[in-house]
């Protein structure tokens, strides 16, 4: 680009501006001739940039940072500190410290986010602009004042290709006008620390890289969302934005700066754009200490006749569990085990299920068991609970959190209301018409309940995929639950004598079902099935419940109605619709099917069965066992094996 052309197209853009104040300090195009100029006005802007040799300073009060790309194209952004360049491929004004580029791009197809961000192939990722397209539409998309001048969070789960994305993300950050980053160190932060860190230092967002719960590696998955100010996955208005602009997008603003160093803790400055590497667990920590009665959980994990075992999943709790449960609260160092992070998950699935943690479940259903087992997922932000040869359906233990908040200083001054996802379980519903708390029945996404915690009508809420929370932070979180279930077996037992028989998981559990009756309750996963043929079968059920009727007789049961779930806001009054077909049966019994949004290819269908019963002589019984004649239903009805060819279940909870 001749520097003749780049001062013509400033001139063109100096008409769209006001006049604005300025300084500029140039130096003559002919090397043995220095002079200083002083410009009024905006409009007088080049004839000094034809003043100026190839690098010189200007410093502007206002409006002035003039950005092109090789196409022409001119863009006006507020000013900082500038430096003009007369540069072929990039800019000729950006910020002191660093050259932005402007890097030519074309749309990507497929970056429509799901309920928890865009999951692909790590492979789709790793290709040429893949995340940057993503990235730069999402800076696009946000108001300038959560860009410009911002600070955003960074942190992931640990898994493969975070490290290069991290150097990727705040390349694309400095070059888009974010003043600071921070970033938890090794690029590792667990979902709801992510959340935490955001509110506690008041940050604009924030990224976190992960797929959540799916596999990780060089074949696997990888998966990016933003969150916003509060904490909160960003809603719908801005993810709409967002894959609006991925269709669209045609140049990626990056700065070119050298990769930071994110092993090490502290400030790495590059002119006015910083990145902070800090300590993933502090202020996580400090806020748990804030919700829990530390001296009170302590109490319980240094007991010599109580043990407790947590898999981290060589996930990202692995970061969080030692610091928290060994070094904070005591607990033997051989309670935590699979402790170390790893790219590839140590070769699991780092899913807090019965299937997927299998090794915790061994030990929990093995000879001299413990007494509590627990696990949490790939980035941290789901939780399986764990008694002596017994566990705790997640549906059941949002339940049992609410139903004893009392053990749990931060709600000291009572619930506010108690939310669930629609698909998990009713036995919340019970406990908030027996405490007379608001409740609330929304789709799957934790970004519904955010919007209820936001505007205080919820503390509790929770969802059957083994997510559970409250509102200290704007995500579903692990850790919080173990420590929530500790917190409650050690309430329980206080005052208790080592050697006395101590109020057990099951015995919570079995006193809370007595009190509410049981929702016996199970989830069927079919993974990776064609979407075609995933698509058929939902197709296949919306005709169903078209000419469904109430009084309609599927075996024993009658039915109440039949729909397709949509929910109204009731904060924002945004509706999404199509979020799960149901039919809901007289006696309370529930199927409902529903495509997740979590993977990262084909589709995963979801059924979900529900039989509410009050006899305390039936609660022994095992869920398949209470659940077979809704589940045959369940499947009749779908002609499931008939559209998928499924068989059986991936998985079943």
């Amino acid at each position: 680009m001749a520097f003749t052309t780049a001062a013509s197209m400033v001139q063109t853009a100096s008409r769209q501006l006001s006049s604005i104040s300025m300084n500029v300090k140039g130096i003559s195009q002919n090397a043995g001739a220095r002079r200083s100029t002083r410009l009024c006005s905006f409009a007088a802007f080049p004839a000094c940039v034809n003043a100026l040799p190839l690098s010189s300073s200007c410093s502007c009060s206002q409006l002035g940072e003039v950005l092109w790309s090789n196409g022409g194209a001119v863009r006006l952004a507020p000013s900082r500190n500038l430096v003009v360049r007369a540069a072929g491929a990039g800019t000729i004004v950006q910020p002191e410290g660093f050259q932005v580029t402007s890097v030519p791009t074309k749309p990507i197809d497929g970056q429509k986010t799901g309920t928890s961000g865009l999951r692909k192939k790590v492979k789709e990722f790793m290709s040429p602009n893949y995340l940057a397209n993503w990235i730069q539409a999402l800076f696009d998309s946000l108001p300038v004042e959560d860009v410009k001048g911002s600070t955003l969070v960074l942190g992931g789960d640990g898994r493969y290709f975070n490290k290069e994305a991290a150097q990727i993300i705040i390349k694309i950050a400095a070059g888009n006008g974010v003043a600071k980053i921070l970033v938890g160190r090794d690029g590792i932060t667990s979902t709801p620390a992510v959340s935490a860190i955001i509110r506690a230092r008041k940050a604009n967002g924030g990224f976190v890289m992960s797929a959540s719960h799916n596999p990780g590696g060089p074949k696997y998955d990888w998966g990016i969302k933003f969150n916003y100010s509060s904490g909160q996955p960003a809603p719908e208005s801005i993810t709409d934005k967002i894959y609006g602009n991925t269709q669209s997008i045609t140049e990626i603003k990056q700065a070119d700066i050298p990769d930071v160093n994110l092993s090490e803790l502290g400030a790495h400055k590059f002119g006015d754009f910083t990145v902070v590497v800090i300590d993933p667990v502090a202020d996580y920590l400090e806020l748990l200490e804030e919700v829990f009665d530390f001296n009170l959980l302590k109490s319980l994990l240094t007991r010599k006749d109580f043990r407790f075992k947590f898999d981290a999943m060589h996930a990202v709790t692995g970061a969080y569990a030692k610091p928290i449960f060994v070094d904070r609260l005591g607990a033997p160092e051989d309670s935590v085990f699979n402790g170390v992070p790893l790219e590839d998950f140590g070769g699991g699935h780092p899913d807090p299920n019965l299937t997927y943690a299998e090794e915790l479940v061994k030990i929990m259903y093995g000879p001299d068991a413990p007494d509590f087992g627990a696990a949490s997922d790939g980035d941290g932000d789901r939780n399986m609970i764990l008694g002596n040869h017994f566990f705790i359906t997640p549906s059941d233990s949002v339940a049992m959190i609410a139903a004893n908040a009392e053990a749990i200083p931060y709600f000291k001054s009572g619930l506010k209301g108690l939310a669930r996802s629609m698909p998990t379980s009713g036995a919340l519903d019970r406990v908030a018409k027996e405490l007379g708390l608001p409740f609330f029945e929304t789709p799957t996404g934790w970004k519904f309940f955010g919007n209820l915690m936001d505007a205080g009508k919820c503390s509790v809420c929770g969802e059957e995929s083994f997510g559970t929370g409250s509102d200290h932070v704007r995500e579903k979180d692990g850790i919080w639950a173990v420590l929530a279930w500790l917190s409650i077996v050690a309430y329980k037992n206080k005052g208790k004598k080592e050697g006395e028989k101590l109020v057990s998981v099951a015995d919570v559990a079995k006193e809370h079902w007595a009190k509410y009756g049981r929702n016996f309750f199970s989830r069927y996963d079919y993974e990776e099935c064609d979407s075609d043929s995933a698509n058929k079968m939902v197709d296949h059920l919306r005709g169903i419940i078209a000419s469904s009727k109430k009084g309609d007789k599927y075996g024993s049961y009658e039915l109440e109605v039949a729909d397709d779930f949509a929910y109204t806001d009731p904060i924002d009054g945004s509706v999404a619709t199509k979020q799960g077909i149901r039919f809901i049966f007289t006696d309370g019994s529930r199927i409902i099917y529903r495509l997740s949004g979590t993977g990262s290819a084909g589709a995963t269908i979801r059924i979900y069965i529900e039989q509410y019963e009050p006899d305390t002589k039936k609660h022994d019984l095992d869920a398949q066992e209470a659940l077979k004649p809704l589940i045959d239903i369940a499947l009749s009805i779908s002609k499931l094996q008939e559209f998928t060819g499924r068989t059986k279940p991936t998985v079943i909870t």
